[in-house]
């Protein structure tokens, strides 16, 4: 079944951060371990570039907003490579052949009725591009997501009748109780539906950087609609001649930060059924990254840098940090002293020790070849059935659980390294054949640990299995006892040097 995974299209107001790596992070993941399993992926990222934000910084320094955007988006694009992460298109909203088809659906939904001329006045937060309803206004009138003063805004726009799917999306929702995840995000949705839906401005009067709207020219897409309907347009266009969206839609999943999900899990279904389009199987929404108690953000200017981390400790460390030390779908807390203490106890000592051991005590004791003998009963029951939870888990969105079901792997065979301590097995001869048992099953269970976090690790689980002589990622050789012995071992470099 063809499996499609989008994260969130990134605002290009400023340069990337922690908080963009992590979503994109979670969805590399979900897309490489479902290619694993050998199904047809199509994993979406990009940039979000129309919208007041954009056209005021451009305004501020003196560029248009086109030579701003072609200016910020070349950097989000860059983090893709750097963090290992094996998107198959990164659109950008000022592609003309997303405006374009953004053009086409919507004059589909004005067409069919969902659409009225109206005049709207209300509180608007400039870095939100959205109006604040009295139930989102914080104290001193201020958004509840940036601090900031909201400004009061009054237009004549384009309406788009989201009241008319008050019905079909309690119905939807009552049908799909998985459609959002985790659950107490689904209630969030479920809540705010049930307050009443009004409909929402389709348009922006006010403003020139945004899609044309085709039946009035004096206005444009409201940049959330526009920015929502990429999920769509990007499928249209990622390959050219193809047209991949019979394929791949509709998505799998929608990665998204708790901050939008209002846009997400209401809005867009409702004008998705509008444009006569099925909705997404299902949309997970995760928590922010805080640092000291606050969500990181370009606004709030507590980022940490990925490039830096990157540089100083490798991309696989840093992917691996951002889905161990918070659980994905709930707010917690990154810094640097947390991610140093995190690579020294479990990517240097727990992983890095146990690979270099292993491979180290093969060479030293069986001249560099796996011996061809069978596995240790006694860690079968350990590994028995650890792919099928893991699938399990990533089916749901689960990236931190799933992690956790590995990591007690690895923990477990670092404890069988002390329980059988191989080093005095080889010192009697009598026992060759529990020291050939103890080494085969330690290079098969790390084999098999490896081949699971290859997902959130890819490069240095490619250059382990290599040195193991056991290249093969595919998911139905992550079985405790499936690879037979005798093959060599190279020795290695250390996987996740101590800094």
């Amino acid at each position: 079944m063809p499996y499609y995974v989008t994260t969130p299209i990134y605002y290009v107001n400023a340069a990337p951060h922690l908080g963009h790596a992590y979503t994109t992070i979670a969805a590399d993941v979900l897309a490489r371990h479902m290619r694993q399993r050998g199904e047809e992926v199509f994993f979406l990222t990009g940039t979000d570039e129309h919208g007041e934000p954009i056209a005021q910084a451009a305004e501020r320094e003196g560029l248009t907003p086109q030579e701003l955007v072609d200016r910020i988006a070349p950097r989000f694009q860059a983090l893709m490579p750097e963090l290992e992460v094996s998107n198959d298109f990164f659109i950008r909203t000022s592609d003309p052949q997303h405006e374009a088809k953004v053009q086409e659906i919507l004059q589909r939904v004005y067409d069919a009725g969902h659409v009225y001329a109206g005049t709207y006045e209300g509180w608007y937060c400039p870095r939100c591009a959205d109006f604040k309803t009295e139930s989102e206004i914080a104290e001193g009138n201020t958004c509840p997501i940036h601090g900031i003063p909201l400004e009061w805004h009054e237009e004549d726009n384009w309406f788009f009748r989201l009241s008319a799917f008050q019905v079909p999306l309690e119905r939807l929702y009552a049908e799909r109780p998985d459609f959002v995840l985790p659950g107490v995000r689904y209630n969030e949705a479920v809540s705010f539906i049930r307050q009443g839906l009004d409909d929402v401005s389709l348009t922006r009067a006010r403003l020139r950087w945004g899609v044309p709207v085709p039946w009035d020219e004096n206005q444009v897409f409201y940049v959330w609609f526009d920015a929502l309907l990429n999920y769509v347009t990007a499928l249209s266009y990622a390959r050219d001649g193809v047209d991949l969206t019979s394929e791949f839609w509709p998505a799998r999943y929608h990665l998204i930060g708790k901050d939008i999900l209002k846009f997400h899990c209401v809005y867009w279904p409702a004008l998705l059924m509008a444009a006569g389009y099925e909705v997404p199987h299902r949309l997970f929404v995760h928590g922010y990254l805080l640092s000291e108690g606050e969500k990181m953000s370009k606004s709030l200017g507590n980022v940490l840098d990925p490039f830096e981390v990157m540089d100083k400790f490798g991309p696989d460390a840093l992917r691996f940090y951002c889905l161990r030390e918070v659980t994905f779908g709930q707010d917690g807390s990154v810094s640097t002293t947390g991610f140093e203490s995190r690579y020294e106890t479990e990517l240097a000592n727990d992983f890095g020790n146990l690979a270099s051991r292993t491979i180290a005590m093969i060479g030293r004791y069986r001249d560099g070849t796996i011996p061809d003998a069978p596995v240790d009963p006694q860690l079968e029951p350990d590994f028995a059935g650890l792919g099928e939870t893991v699938v399990a888990r990533l089916d749901d969105a689960d990236v931190t659980g799933a992690l956790d079901e590995i990591w007690q792997r690895v923990r477990r065979l670092n404890r069988y390294v002390e329980e059988r301590a191989p080093w005095q097995l080889a010192k009697d001869e009598a026992r060759a054949g529990d020291l050939d048992v103890a080494l085969r099953s330690l290079a098969e269970g790390l084999r098999v640990v490896t081949v699971l976090l290859h997902a959130y690790r890819p490069s240095t689980a490619e250059r382990l299995l290599a040195a193991l002589g056991r290249p093969a990622l595919q998911l139905t050789t992550a079985r405790y006892g499936a690879q037979p012995g005798g093959q060599p071992v190279e020795a290695i470099e250390p996987l996740f040097p101590k800094r």
